[in-house]
């Protein structure tokens, strides 16, 4: 045995302590400890991962009923490995468990990744430790400024409209059209979305991959829209920048 590390017998009863609390129904507990302390800390584990996930996913919590909510969660706990020790990871983790393990389970909604996907970003804007820069405007034409797309604003495209679904609204098929939203979180530290269109999404795409002022990112975008007299859509998109900038999607690049 190599100095310093645990004795065999203590690994394999480290093991079967956690096999048994991430599945209880199939891996029997370690010999020697009392059948109370081991339900308490059962309760604990499990008790604490599924509060978490119901704040987390509010929605699919309230849409998905008791029995299949908890045999999904207990699913969870029982084969997803965790890559991650912290605890406000648990969402990021479910929603890698249901991408990549949860698949074609009789019974889920069909929107089901894509509406938990929706809701952890809410959660990750929510804890992210960056920040909106807050560059006033300085003199001169608005479109003359250039901007860059907040690193709290998440341009994002759904088959289903996902910021709809509540109890009264689940659809069984996808529209035909995609549903385009940005959510963010503005200079007051609040969560917010804004349902846009394919253009808008667009417009954001080319914000982040270049730099270019307001009337150079309009023009372009009207260029590619195949439009001989771009003047009509510049005067459009000066408004949606305005609307863009007040809601702190976008910021005055430096």
């Amino acid at each position: 045995m190599v100095q310093g590390s645990p004795p065999k017998d203590f690994q394999r009863t480290q093991q079967a302590f956690a096999d048994h609390l991430r599945d209880p129904d199939r891996s029997l507990a370690p010999a020697g400890i009392e059948a109370r302390r081991m339900a308490i800390y059962r309760d604990l584990v499990y008790n604490n991962i599924e509060s978490f996930l119901a704040k987390g996913f509010p929605v699919l919590r309230a849409i998905t009923d008791d029995q299949r909510w908890h045999a999904m969660a207990r699913d969870f706990v029982r084969r997803h490995v965790c890559q991650s020790p912290y605890f406000l990871d648990i969402g990021k983790e479910f929603l890698a468990y249901l991408e990549h393990e949860r698949v074609d389970v009789a019974g889920d909604v069909p929107f089901l990744l894509e509406l938990a996907h929706y809701e952890w970003v809410e959660l990750a804007l929510d804890i992210a430790t960056a920040s909106v820069p807050d560059g006033p405007l300085t003199a001169g034409n608005f479109l003359d400024h250039y901007f860059q797309v907040s690193p709290l604003a998440w341009s994002l495209s759904y088959h289903y409209p996902v910021h709809r679904i509540c109890a009264d609204f689940q659809p069984a098929e996808p529209p035909d059209k995609l549903t385009f939203l940005v959510v963010y979180r503005n200079r007051e530290d609040r969560v917010r979305f804004l349902e846009i269109n394919a253009v808008t999404a667009r417009l954001l795409q080319l914000l982040e991959e270049g730099d270019c002022s307001g009337l150079e990112v309009l023009t372009l975008l009207s260029s590619e829209l195949g439009y001989s007299d771009s003047r009509h859509l510049v005067q459009s998109g000066e408004a949606l920048l305005q609307k863009l900038f007040g809601l702190s999607i976008i910021y005055l690049a430096e």
